[in-house]
């Protein structure tokens, strides 16, 4: 499988990112392609990886088993269009990680009847620590699952979706989760530093602490809510702070704050899919 000839539109961060994961993953360098009209890019991608590159879509699309478009959502109707008469003859199969642009769209403007995932990854895959949801059309085979699904998890974690409406959920909780994580990273070193420390000290205690959360969190078997509670002394401080918490309606707070998310990127890929 990994001798399969990927073709990158879009030599981006997330492209990057995906390109080193799959080479550290044990990807041949020659069997990936990267079309970008920034020659700048390009250099640079080529010079770390050993990629081959070209500013033209259709030079490295026309023979390569996978095409993964990692462009910008707002361009994403021209490259498709312009890509269309490519992908009719070649059927490979399209990965697209643009954010908001839905399957049935993207496949319109391919032509129609086109092997197509969607994918949503998140911005830890910049640092191979994503989790990506993945949503197929019918055209999809097995094989081809299999094989999106080892590009995606050469950045991180991948998931499948059943129903593509559930992506925007999946953009609300994890597409945008990261910013929320930041938030509260941001509040916690605020509140440190309100408690007398050095912004430094603040600074490193917050992030290990999230870090060290996450990771217990991953490696246990046992639920968020029960990890909390083993944590939680009977009148002790970390009780006193949940209260706090908890009386604040932090729990409605992101509830309504997914939910906001959730209309916003159903918002976007209406207009982003209008003719």
């Amino acid at each position: 499988m990994k001798n399969k000839q990927l073709a990158f539109i879009g030599a981006g961060n997330m492209a990057r990112s995906l390109i080193g994961g799959l080479i550290a993953d044990g990807w041949d360098p020659a069997a990936i392609s990267v079309a970008d009209p920034d020659k700048e890019q390009l250099a640079t991608l080529a010079a770390l990886f050993q990629v081959h590159t070209d500013p033209d879509n259709h030079k490295v699309a026309e023979n390569s088993d996978v095409v993964i478009l990692a462009v910008k959502p707002q361009v994403m109707r021209v490259v498709a269009r312009d890509l269309a008469a490519s992908v009719q003859q070649h059927q490979p199969l399209v990965i697209s990680i643009a954010a908001g642009i839905r399957a049935t769209d993207l496949e319109r403007w391919l032509g129609g009847n086109c092997p197509l995932v969607r994918c949503m990854p998140n911005t830890p895959a910049l640092v191979q620590s994503g989790i990506t949801a993945l949503f197929c059309n019918p055209h999809v085979s097995t094989e081809q699952k299999d094989l999106a699904e080892t590009v995606m998890r050469a950045v991180g974690l991948a998931l499948w979706v059943d129903d593509e409406d559930l992506m925007d959920a999946v953009t609300a909780l994890s597409g945008s989760g990261p910013a929320y994580i930041f938030l509260i990273i941001e509040a916690m070193q605020e509140a440190g530093e309100e408690l007398g420390l050095e912004e430094k000290t603040a600074r490193l205690l917050a992030l290990q602490t999230a870090f060290g959360a996450a990771k217990m969190a991953l490696e246990s078997r046992d639920d968020a809510a029960t990890l909390r509670q083993r944590v939680t002394s009977p009148g002790g401080t970390t009780e006193r702070a949940l209260a706090v918490l908890e009386n604040g309606g932090l729990r409605n707070l992101f509830n309504d704050a997914l939910r906001a998310a959730r209309d916003r990127s159903r918002e976007l890929a209406q207009q982003l899919g209008a003719e």
